[in-house]
């Protein structure tokens, strides 16, 4: 497949009162764009909460783990497979296969945390139980061993490992490019963080106490965001079957457009949909629309949402007249926008983006 396909996710969003990433210090993330203050919202918060959500819309087979604990998931497959060993058996031979193909084994080690998927700890189980029961010397078994070891851990990728990438800085043999990108959320207007002072009762105080049992403060804003992301359809078809592609993408367009980052949940209750979704189908490369909200945008007696979307589509208009061509297809979720794109709800979008997705697969082969 030699053609480029990218899928362009452009979100307005509001998010009320809450924190939902935090910096070292514990106040809402910000960044200084267009010469003013706005809130941010990490591409990695945003990142991990796809990842939570593809739980919900993956079979295991497909979901991927981030972790230090890769020995023990080596060595907890093995036992499953055979009853007969144990862990404390096994584990000097699994931090020995690890370690082989430059995976640093134990979590005190720099480049412990390592990005798998179930297929792939399972292969290696199974390569990990032969060298174990391998007579030969160890700088025979490690000859015999490595190249398999190494295709074990690259073969059968998860999906979020394709859409994510994977960096395994002692062993560049085994990075995967991350077929999507995320940009950081940035907030279409100035924003000020402000502070929550809270207080809470000792419920088993004497009933003559006054004052509170605990005091203290949170910091927070409100915002209406901007969220961008893009899939590179050719890269993740180069690794995925037909089924499999579509499923990707969809499962992408589905949580990107419905996560939310967990920060500060249970104190602010923000989880919030979309007032509306873009997305352009396109040839020639992705294009982050941020540039809309350079000057930031003033709520009027209108808010901040519908004045956001319309900038939107103004810098959409520009940026396709001046440098791109429009988009091959295009959808949105919300407000009608004249004929830049087709109205659809999310049922909707999704399924014409697996069709479209379908087509690229059928066309390529």
């Amino acid at each position: 497949m030699s053609r480029n396909l990218y899928i362009d996710f452009h979100v307005i969003q509001t998010v009320p009162p809450s924190c939902v990433n935090r910096d070292d210090t514990g106040s809402p993330k910000t960044a200084m764009y267009g010469g003013t203050m706005r809130a941010r919202v990490s591409s990695q918060a945003w990142k991990s909460a796809m990842r939570e959500m593809f739980k919900e819309l993956f079979t295991a087979d497909y979901i991927g783990y981030r972790t230090k604990k890769l020995p023990q998931l080596v060595a907890e497959q093995m036992c499953a497979d055979d009853k007969e060993i144990s862990i404390e058996e096994v584990g000097k031979t699994v931090n020995e296969v690890l370690e082989l193909v430059g995976i640093k084994a134990g979590s005190d080690k720099k480049d412990a945390l390592f990005f798998v998927s179930s297929r792939q700890i399972q292969n290696i189980a199974k390569l990990a139980a032969a060298y174990h029961k391998d007579s030969s010397s160890k700088e025979a078994k490690k000859k015999a061993y490595k190249a398999d070891l190494e295709k074990a851990v690259n073969s059968e990728p998860s999906v979020d490992i394709l859409l994510f990438g994977r960096m395994a800085a002692s062993n560049p043999s085994l990075n995967y490019d991350a077929a999507a990108q995320v940009a950081h959320s940035i907030s279409t207007h100035t924003v000020n963080n402000e502070y929550d002072y809270f207080t809470a009762v000792d419920d088993c105080g004497p009933e003559d106490t006054a004052g509170a049992g605990h005091l203290g403060t949170v910091e927070f804003n409100s915002s209406t965001l901007y969220r961008y992301a893009t899939v590179n359809i050719r890269e993740l078809a180069e690794n995925l079957n037909a089924d499999e592609l579509k499923m990707a993408v969809r499962g992408f367009a589905e949580a990107f457009i419905r996560s939310m980052p967990t920060g500060k949940q249970n104190t602010f209750a923000n989880r919030t949909l979309p007032s509306m979704v873009y997305v352009a189908l396109r040839g020639d490369q992705p294009v982050n629309l941020a540039g809309a909200f350079e000057k930031p945008v003033f709520a009027g007696n209108k808010g901040y949402e519908e004045v956001s979307e319309t900038e939107l589509m103004k810098e959409a208009g520009r940026v396709y007249a001046d440098y791109v061509a429009a988009p091959s297809m295009a959808w949105v979720i919300g407000r009608e926008h004249g004929d830049f794109a087709k109205k659809v709800n999310l049922a909707e979008l999704l399924e014409e983006i697996e069709q479209e997705t379908g087509k690229y697969f059928d066309e390529g082969k």
